[in-house]
């Protein structure tokens, strides 16, 4: 695998590869010292054009764990500010001997074109409404620590589908990995079609919530929306928030996740957020290990015993 660009490309064994070496890296993060030397001499850059808290966090954390050198990129101070191109400032960035680049951007596509560019390994932290893969892989592999399995998992993903890289890369994964995944959402938050996505559509969370295992809830985007697309946050709430009250009917084993920021009080209420079958913190955790997954499956130079991880993988 030279780049991470997306999901969609890749296969079950790829995503059981990566989940269980994720799993490797978790024991690693578990360590008094949570560090290896698996690419010690190599260096990553974030580039987020885009805000980000968890995601850049993730991937610096998980690069200075391998004991990878780490370069930083801010849009705020950059050339670009000046008018540079995302073009020269990748390749300014990886004319200072960078071996792997982490992307996000808000136009969809921007990592595919990079990718083009530079001969560095890109990963690809999320582009405009296309994909979001890491997050998909950390939300694969905390169900399958919590299920053991995906395979026949029920799961709902509610909320501003439209506008979502996270539902659309979660759909693949999760299909792939065996999953049924159903979309809960009004019309006006759905993409204008569907019909490819091996994917349920619904817009009745109340007749969803009683089959699932899983309800995976979005933010509304409304930095991507432009216009409003509910009549009002107190209809969608009504409809498609997950409150107290609908909490208290899911199953005892449901669980509910969340890819952060949370806005509570609209598609998930303060309660909920707070509830043990919440797993957000989990998510989040494991965001780092998938990370380290991720660069060492990308840079590593061969079996993470070799690299010093403690384990053959």
């Amino acid at each position: 695998m030279r780049h991470l660009l997306g999901v969609r490309g890749l296969d079950r064994d790829d995503l059981v590869h990566l989940l269980d070496l994720t799993a490797s890296f978790r024991a690693v993060n578990a360590r008094p010292i949570p560090k290896v030397p698996a690419l010690q001499g190599r260096t990553v850059a974030t580039l987020f054009f885009e805000d980000s808290t968890r995601t850049r966090l993730s991937f610096e954390t998980a690069a200075k764990r391998l004991s990878a050198d780490t370069l930083s990129f801010s849009v705020g101070t950059s050339s670009v500010k000046k008018g540079e191109s995302l073009r020269d400032t990748a390749r300014t960035v990886e004319a200072m001997g960078v071996d792997a680049i982490v992307l996000r951007h808000s136009a969809s596509g921007a990592p595919h074109r990079l990718a083009g560019w530079v001969d560095a390994a890109v990963v690809n932290a999320g582009d405009g409404w296309h994909e979001h893969p890491t997050q998909a892989l950390l939300d694969a592999f905390t169900l399958r620590e919590r299920f053991g399995t995906l395979d026949g998992l029920r799961v709902a993903i509610v909320g501003d589908i439209a506008h979502s890289r996270v539902a659309r890369s979660n759909v693949w994964a999760l299909h792939t990995l065996g999953a049924e995944v159903t979309l809960v959402a009004p019309r006006t938050l759905l993409p204008p079609d569907t019909s490819a996505w091996p994917v349920r559509v619904t817009d009745d969370l109340d007749d969803v919530l009683r089959s699932v295992d899983v309800v995976y809830l979005l933010r509304m985007q409304f930095e991507r929306q432009g216009a409003p697309l509910v009549p009002s946050l107190a209809e969608y709430v009504e409809r498609f928030g997950l409150t107290r009250e609908r909490a208290e009917r899911l199953g005892p084993s449901t669980v509910v996740m969340h890819p952060g920021p949370m806005n509570q009080g609209v598609e998930i209420a303060p309660e909920v957020a707070d509830d043990p079958r919440c797993l957000v913190l989990d998510q989040v955790a494991n965001g780092v290990s998938v990370r380290m997954a991720v660069l060492f499956r990308l840079l590593g130079a061969g079996p993470l015993q070799n690299a010093g991880g403690g384990g053959d993988v």
